[in-house]
Parts: C-alpha cells; sequence; structure tokens
C-alpha cells in the first residue's frame, strides 16, 4: 500500500502544481465505499469556487487546504493514488491505472478542473480507500488517533528508547501500529529492520540503546532517502531488501545473503537470518530455519496472510500457543482440528487487502468450486450406493446357493 513517502510524493506535487487556483469544476464518485459519509452532489458543491490554499500529510493520510472549510482529505488504503493530467506523479505499483488513454480514469473518486485547466483526479481501483469532507480533517480519526508522524515528528533516540520499554510485543508489529508511528506501512518496516540488523519478531523492550538508537537513524535514513528520489522505488538503493521482496521464495536475495519470508503481526515479513537474528532470551528458544512460504504469492511484499512464524512475537504469545497445542490434543495423542477463526473485516487501510481485483471474478470462481465439490460429491453418493446394491444382490445369490446345497 502507499506508505509515508508515496503519499508524501502526491503531497509535494498538489503543493508545486495545485496551490493558489481556484477550482472551477470538480466530479465526485456515486461510491459510498470510498466516498465517505457525504452525497457526491454535496460534495461537488462544496468545492466550486474554492482555492487550494495548501496539501498536508500526515501519516499516510493527505489532505487539500481550501480557502474555507470543508477540507477534502484522502486515505490512501491498499491503492490510492494522485494524478495530475501532464505531471508525473510517483504512482505506487498496485495503484497504477491507465491514465493516458482514459482521463479521467474510471477507478477516479475525486476529480478536480483548476482555473488555469489543470486536472487533478484520486483515484482507487481497489476501493480500500477513504475520502471525506472534513470541516477540520487533523481533529477527527482516523488522522487525531494518529502517532508521531515517522518523517515530521522524529523522536529523540531517549525519547524512542523509553517508549519501546514499555512495549512487550515484536518491534515489526509495533513498527506497524499506526497509533504509536504513523507513516510506516509493511516495506518500510522491513527495511529499517533489515538495515538496522534487527529481527522483526525480537521484543522491543528487550532492544538494547545501541540497537534503538541504530533503528531510530534507519527510519530516517531510509524515509528521506525514498522522499528524495520522489518515492520512485527504481532509484531506491541496489543494497535495500525491497529490490527482493517480491521474488520467490528460495531466490530471493540481497547483497548475497538469502531472504526468508515469516509473518510478524499477521504480516507477510522478509528479513535475512544470517544478519538479523533474536537475542537474549529469546535467541535461546528461537527454532531453525524457518518454513517457506509455498508460492511468490505467500512472499508477496504487500500480502496480510498469516504466513509461517517460527518464532514467538512474546513470551505471552508462546505461551497461548503452547496451551492451543495442547488443546488440540486428543486423549489417544492424536490431534484433532481446530475450527479456523474466521476474519473480522477491517475498516483500516493497514488492515483491508484482497489479492483480486475483480470481486465478480472471485463469486464466479467459488461459484465453479461449489459446483465442482457437489458434483464430487454426488459422484461419491453413486459410488456408495452402486456398491451397496452390489453387495445385498451377492448376498442373495449366496443365500439361494445355500439352499440348493441343502
Amino acid at each position: 500500500m502507499p506508505e509515508l513517502p508515496e503519499v508524501e510524493a502526491a503531497r509535494r506535487a498538489i503543493e508545486e502544481h495545485c496551490l493558489g487556483k481556484k477550482i472551477k469544476r470538480s466530479i465526485i464518485a456515486d461510491d459510498s465505499k470510498v466516498i465517505d459519509g457525504v452525497s457526491p452532489s454535496d460534495f461537488q458543491a462544496s468545492l466550486l469556487g474554492k482555492t487550494v490554499v495548501a496539501a498536508h500529510r500526515k501519516g499516510k493520510n493527505m489532505w487539500l487546504q481550501l480557502d474555507s472549510p470543508p477540507f477534502p482529505s484522502f486515505q490512501f488504503g491498499m491503492a490510492g493514488a494522485i494524478y495530475i493530467k501532464g505531471v508525473a506523479v510517483t504512482k505506487y505499483k498496485r495503484s497504477a491505472v491507465n491514465d493516458t488513454d482514459e482521463w479521467p480514469s474510471k477507478y477516479s473518486k475525486f476529480f478536480i478542473e483548476l482555473d488555469d485547466g489543470l486536472e487533478v483526479s484520486f483515484t482507487d481501483k481497489r476501493r480500500f480507500a477513504k475520502v471525506r469532507l472534513l470541516k477540520d480533517p487533523a481533529l477527527v480519526p482516523p488522522i487525531s488517533e494518529l502517532g508521531p508522524d515517522a518523517l515530521l515528528e522524529p523522536m529523540t533516540v531517549d525519547e524512542f528508547m523509553s517508549s519501546l520499554s514499555k512495549k512487550k510485543i515484536a518491534i515489526k508489529p509495533l513498527l506497524l501500529d499506526q497509533s504509536y508511528i504513523s507513516g510506516i506501512g509493511n516495506w518500510i518496516a522491513d527495511e529499517v529492520l533489515y538495515q538496522a540488523r534487527i529481527h522483526p519478531l525480537q521484543i522491543s523492550s528487550s532492544l538494547s540503546k545501541e540497537c534503538c538508537a541504530t533503528l531510530n537513524k534507519c527510519i530516517k535514513e531510509v524515509i528521506e532517502k525514498a522522499i528524495d528520489v520522489g518515492a520512485d522505488s527504481s532509484q531506491f538503493p541496489n543494497n535495500w531488501i525491497f529490490h527482493s521482496r517480491e521474488k520467490k521464495p528460495g531466490k530471493a536475495f540481497v547483497d548475497g545473503k538469502k531472504i526468508e519470508f515469516i509473518s510478524a503481526g499477521g504480516r507477510t515479513t522478509a528479513y535475512v537470518p544470517d544478519l538479523q537474528k533474536l537475542s537474549g532470551t529469546q535467541a535461546a528458544r528461537a527454532p531453525g530455519k524457518p518454513k517457506r512460504p509455498t508460492s511468490k504469492k505467500s512472499a508477496g511484499w504487500d500480502e496480510e496472510d498469516d504466513g509461517n512464524v517460527d518464532a514467538p512475537a512474546s513470551e505471552e504469545e508462546e505461551n497461548i500457543g503452547s496451551v492451543k497445542s495442547k488443546k488440540g490434543q486428543n486423549p489417544k495423542g492424536g490431534s484433532k482440528k481446530i475450527p479456523e477463526k474466521r476474519k473480522s473485516k477491517e475498516s483500516d487501510d493497514d488492515e483491508d487487502d484482497d489479492d483480486d481485483d475483480n470481486d465478480d471474478d472471485d463469486n464466479d470462481e467459488d461459484g465453479a468450486q461449489k459446483k465442482k465439490r457437489a458434483n464430487v460429491t454426488k459422484n461419491k453418493q453413486t459410488k456408495v450406493e452402486s456398491t451397496s446394491k452390489k453387495k445385498v444382490q451377492t448376498s442373495q445369490r449366496s443365500k439361494k446357493s445355500k439352499k440348493k446345497a441343502k
């Protein structure tokens, strides 16, 4: 999903090309899943004649300040992107839509034309973004609930160490917690932990002052470097783990070191076991080689799957896992299948991910699979009935033979 550098690149593009210009036309999509809390007609009417005064960002959220409220606010979700016609704006890989053949794109949710003819569009082909019209976006959720911005409000080393010392969870999930630090997503978290040589499942409170200082420095450096190149991933340094995060398991390397994929906080996580090792008491109980995902999809660099966790995120999680293991055993020593926990519907952009862009295709596939299963079941029932009938006939012939013999 677009993270701090991508959203900052969009903000800077708006700031460079749109400030001081008046909105003369607007088109808001009739999509209540994305356009949140206001009708398209009311949204459009509120924008007309307003002048763009500033563009603001906190974490992975952006909003436009007009000469009078309310202001449009953008939560980018999984694939939100800003396009300015005729201007190159860095596009997140999964956000990319074809804006050359069709303008505005069919995925456009927010479109404005300025008084000098410049046109701006916010697109979202996966519909996990939220576009709102708010009197003061900074004072209401989700922005009001965000922690300090990783770029604009960095912690000092002492502040960082003090806050980490109170956190009894793994460092990777903590970095993804937008109420702790805002703007860091999956790829940035993996990158800063790799650069700092810290295992993603290392308990935050167990990090030494030296590790805290290194991690704090890496967060700053990675984000600033990504922003310096306009969030253009092709210009990221060659020694970043970023470039190998989409490769197949067993074929992913960085600087000659093998990358493994595990799960941390429910997110697929890339790390280098040779360089990122668990320390302290976690090192003593860490198991061997992690299991590999079975496919490239399992190692997706921004997927939110369960994956395989080989080291516990915390001592509490390890104990819970042990209890679950015992509960899953029957008296004879075998194991019984534990019902799979149903995933709850998440509204936050960090928790929404669907590997397919077309829901209709999913439904068609599900229908085909159900039909196939029904046919298999029917065939099995037919075979069972046929077998039972043959057994009855054989039994009857056997009885008749015995009577004749008597």
